[in-house]
């Protein structure tokens, strides 16, 4: 992934946490965190989409790779790629949300649109 940041993590612990982070909003269709994680979830969480959107075998076991709970990754195959079958990307929206209390970073809500 050229051009990531790093988030102020080693990398291990970074590719945890954005697995982490994808496979909630995949799970949940929204998450709150920091614009900087949301910029980073975003093109992960639409490739595992398109994915999805490919639905065979190959695209199935790729996405298991990657996301953390096979439950997740049926709901992707099953449930939200046929609902962005017209759509050729963009399935992930970015709402900036204000500072946050404790330290001032910017925060944002993500979305599945």
């Amino acid at each position: 992934m050229p051009g990531t940041r790093k988030l102020g993590r080693p990398t291990d612990h970074r590719r945890a946490m954005l697995r982490a982070m994808v496979t909630y909003l995949l799970e949940n269709g929204k998450i709150e965190t920091t614009v900087t994680r949301a910029k980073e979830v975003r093109p992960l969480a639409e490739k595992m989409i398109t994915l999805g959107k490919k639905g065979d075998l190959n695209a199935k076991r790729a996405a298991m790779t990657f996301i953390t709970k096979e439950d997740v990754v049926k709901k992707v195959f099953d449930e939200i790629a046929p609902k962005y079958a017209e759509r050729n990307g963009g399935y992930v929206r970015i709402t900036r949300i204000g500072p946050r209390r404790g330290d001032g970073a910017e925060m944002a809500i993500i979305e599945l649109v």
